[in-house]
Parts: structure tokens; C-alpha cells; sequence
């Protein structure tokens, strides 16, 4: 094909690299569960932070434990207006925010950029949101009804900023997002030195917690301490909540009914491993499943039914994934040949001197 001076020549497979497929109905419902659970958490990390932990004096980690130290330097200099004192978290955390999101962007490329740039900017946009609001509620507070009582306490306050924060975490990273901030270290510190990002993310943020004794009361820290460890563990829980399952293994001789009582009455994949028993050396089949909590009950009920010595070990797992799980109602078309019988296993240990049991 004979191309102009100055024209481009687009071959098939640049033109299938660029070309765009219409998202399924499925995907835009998705995306846009994703989207409402990253703006929820970070508001409600932003109110923790404005409404509990900021006006009460406590320190934290992340780029909010930097603000109140920012802040606290402030305060101690007479010449600051008050004025920059009440905005001096909110500027530290965009600073700091916007800094190590370049920062992980060019150290861990487009597609961390693409994940984490909502909760960038979303966090501090709230805190700033919520900056006014403040006087108002602590006016509130000091009138209401926990005037004097548990809800202007420093402990209850302190439970419910660090409950709220590992709340709002929680949402964010239960769809595989990052608040970004004190986050992006943690990651780099993996990708090039291969240090786990659970054990970067507590050096971090009780850096951050310890820096404050310069300018914070003994107090403050050993709050900070708490709420930075509370909110972790809610984090932890919010973001499994929901998602763990039940693994069942079975073991027996009926295994082919039980097989289609599960892919049948209640609708899960099921799949068939190979084994050996460990006294006989028999050849045996057993069968691997994942269900619902709700669906226990009735899967070792109709087990009991059909083989009533079925040898069964039930555990829990974080999370699942993959055809056969996820798809409610399935028809599964059921085989009509016969299976093929297990293989024998060979023990390693036996030299074949053993008598045959």
C-alpha cells in the first residue's frame, strides 16, 4: 500500500491495542459500587480526624499525624494567628499527599497512579469540608447531652475517632483502593527492597506517632498509639467483613452423589481430587467445595443423608473467587460417562518387601 509523504500508516495491531470495548452493564454497576465505597470511606476517615482526633489534642499516623505536628509547632509560636493553626492539618495533608503521589507515580508507574488518585485528593478535600463545621459541633457537644458525661471524655473520643478512621480504611480497601499519604511509602519499599507492606505501614505510622513528643503532651501520644492501633485492626475486619467463606473437604465412598447433590441442591462448583488413605493405601477420592455460612447447615445435613460415615474438614477462607462460586443458580449439565478410577499412589517409604493389605 503506497502511504502519502507525511502520512501515518496505522497496521492491524496498533489499531486493535487502541481499540475500546463497551463496558458490560455489570462492570458500570461495579465501578460505580467501587467509586461510592472509596468517596464514603474517605468522608467518614475525614470526620474521624475533624471531628474526634484534630480538636482533641490527639496525635496519629499518616499524613494527618504530620499536620498535627505541623500544627503544634505553630502553636507554640506566639506570632501565628489563630487563623493558620485551625487551617495548618489541612494544607500538611494536601502537601503531603500531593508530594508522595508524584512520588508514586514515577517509582511505581500508571497504573498505582490510576488506583490511588481518588483518595489523594478526596481525604484532605473532606477534611477541609469539615474544618468549618467544627465549632459548631464542639458547641453542640459541650450543651447536649453528653455535656460533662462519656461524650466529651477524652477515652470516648478517642474510641470513636479510631473506630470511625479504621472504619472508613476499611470501606477503601475492601474494593482495592488506597487512601494514598503515609500508604504509597510502604508500597515502593516492596517493589524495590521487598519488605512487607503490613511491617513498613506500622514503622510509619508510629514514626509519625513518636515524632509528635517534640511538641505534643505524653498524653496525646499514648492516645495516638491507641488510635493508630484500633484503627488498624477495625481496618483489617471492615475490609474481610462479608467476604469469607466456608472450604468443605469430603471424603467417601458415595462420593458421586454427594458430587451431585452439591452441584445440584445447592448450586457450587465441586471438585474431585485424587488421594490416597494413609492406613490401607487405598486409592480414594475426595471432594473440595466452598459455600456460603448459610449453606453449612444444609450441606452436612444432605451428607449425613447420603453417607452418614463421610469423613468431612470444614474451614473458613478470607475470600473467593472464580466461576462456580460467584454465580447463584447455576445448571450445571452432569456427566453421564462413567469416572475414571483414582490412580494408585506410590509410597516413597514402601520398597515393596510389604505385604499387600
Amino acid at each position: 500500500m503506497k502511504k502519502r509523504k507525511g502520512q501515518k500508516v496505522v497496521t492491524g495491531e496498533k489499531k486493535k491495542r487502541f481499540s475500546f470495548k463497551k463496558p458490560t452493564k455489570r462492570q458500570v454497576c461495579k465501578f460505580l459500587l467501587n467509586l461510592l465505597f472509596i468517596v464514603v470511606g474517605n468522608a467518614i476517615t475525614a470526620a474521624a480526624s475533624a471531628f474526634f482526633i484534630v480538636p482533641n489534642g490527639f496525635v496519629m499516623g499518616g499524613t494527618t499525624g504530620l499536620g498535627i505536628f505541623v500544627r503544634n509547632i505553630l502553636s507554640q509560636n506566639a506570632s501565628v494567628s489563630p487563623t493558620v493553626e485551625e487551617w495548618a492539618v489541612q494544607i500538611t495533608v494536601y502537601a503531603a499527599n500531593i508530594f508522595l503521589y508524584v512520588l508514586g507515580a514515577i517509582l511505581l508507574g500508571k497504573q498505582f497512579a490510576v488506583a490511588t488518585g481518588a483518595g489523594t485528593f478526596l481525604y484532605p478535600t473532606f477534611l477541609s469540608l469539615y474544618t468549618p463545621l467544627q465549632e459548631k459541633y464542639f458547641e453542640h457537644a459541650q450543651h447536649g447531652i453528653g455535656a460533662g458525661g462519656e461524650f466529651g471524655s477524652p477515652l470516648f473520643a478517642m474510641l470513636c475517632g479510631a473506630l470511625l478512621f479504621g472504619l472508613g480504611i476499611g470501606l477503601v480497601f475492601r474494593v482495592g483502593a488506597s487512601t494514598g499519604g503515609t500508604d504509597i511509602p510502604p508500597l515502593i519499599f516492596k517493589k524495590f527492597f521487598n519488605v512487607p507492606v503490613g511491617v513498613t505501614m506500622w514503622i510509619v505510622d508510629l514514626s509519625i506517632v513518636a515524632l509528635n513528643l517534640i511538641a505534643a503532651d505524653i498524653n496525646a501520644v499514648l492516645y495516638g498509639v491507641f488510635i493508630t492501633m484500633i484503627s488498624a485492626v477495625v481496618a483489617e475486619k471492615v475490609s474481610l467483613v462479608g467476604m469469607n467463606k466456608i472450604q468443605v473437604k469430603i471424603v467417601s465412598l458415595h462420593y458421586k452423589e454427594i458430587r451431585d447433590m452439591i452441584m445440584i441442591k445447592i448450586s457450587r462448583g465441586v471438585t474431585v481430587l485424587y488421594g490416597q488413605t494413609g492406613y490401607l493405601k487405598q486409592p480414594c477420592h475426595m471432594l473440595l467445595t466452598v459455600i456460603s455460612s448459610r449453606q453449612l447447615v444444609t450441606l452436612k445435613s444432605e451428607v449425613q443423608k447420603i453417607d452418614p460415615n463421610a469423613f468431612m474438614t470444614i474451614s473458613v477462607v478470607s475470600e473467593v473467587r472464580g466461576k462456580g462460586f460467584h454465580t447463584e443458580g447455576v445448571d450445571f449439565l452432569m456427566p453421564q460417562e462413567e469416572d475414571d478410577p483414582p490412580m494408585p499412589v506410590e509410597d516413597p517409604e514402601d520398597d515393596g518387601t510389604s505385604a499387600a493389605v
